[in-house]
């Protein structure tokens, strides 16, 4: 198994034992692969929920321009909520759980 597998595995195990879902595999790691090399880098592998710029990097790069969600549409509610689900106290909150939640929640799987 290869080191992106790896962490796919990680990513699923997050999803079932944090937030009780059941990971869809194959868009698990198409969302993984989006990611590109930044999956590789402890820094932005994860999400610093306590950095305002982190959270507009989010909402900007992710949610708007990848997943062609409007501004004025409620993100940051979305956003909050799964952090929230993550845990406060948790400092490993990996980008890709995040990203693939929201685009659960959006519905935005067609992207992908």
């Amino acid at each position: 198994m290869n080191q992106r597998d790896k962490l796919i595995v990680k990513y699923a195990k997050d999803l079932k034992e944090k937030f009780n879902v059941k990971a869809d595999m194959e868009l698990l790691k198409k969302v993984t692969i989006a990611c590109g090399p930044s999956i590789y880098n402890r820094d932005s592998a994860t999400i610093s929920s306590s950095e305002p710029s982190e959270l507009e990097h989010v909402k900007n790069k992710f949610l708007i321009q990848k997943l062609k969600l409007e501004p004025d549409d409620d993100l940051e509610g979305p956003l909050n909520e799964i952090l929230s689900k993550y845990g406060v106290t948790n400092r490993t909150k990996y980008r890709v759980v995040v990203y693939y939640l929201l685009v659960k929640h959006f519905n935005k799987e067609a992207i992908y």
